[in-house]
């Protein structure tokens, strides 16, 4: 495991930080797109308290991390249930 020093640039502050080689691009990405939803709210509410931006952005994040876990857990839900059905009609034409 090959470890970087690393500085992300979020909200016009700059955060140094040691990161696996294999996850920098994530990272990188990751700070790209906090600094576009934070754009993205300034540009939107007009807003320009740093704190109150991040908190919006957190809060957004989150949603979406709980939605995509939801979406999984449905789409989980539906492949079990299609396996239990079509297990079913196997076994019946197999009598």
């Amino acid at each position: 495991m090959k470890e970087l020093s690393i500085k992300i640039k979020i909200a016009d502050r700059e955060y140094p930080m040691k990161v696996d080689a294999n996850d920098e691009e994530k990272i990188r990405l990751a700070g790209k797109k906090i600094n576009e939803k934070i754009k993205l709210y300034r540009d939107q509410f007009g807003i320009d308290d740093k704190q109150d931006l991040l908190a919006m952005v957190a809060f957004d994040s989150l949603f979406e991390k709980i939605q995509v876990e939801s979406d999984q857990e449905d789409t989980g839900t539906s492949v079990t249930e299609k396996i239990i059905y079509l297990n079913k009609l196997i076994s019946a034409e197999l009598k």
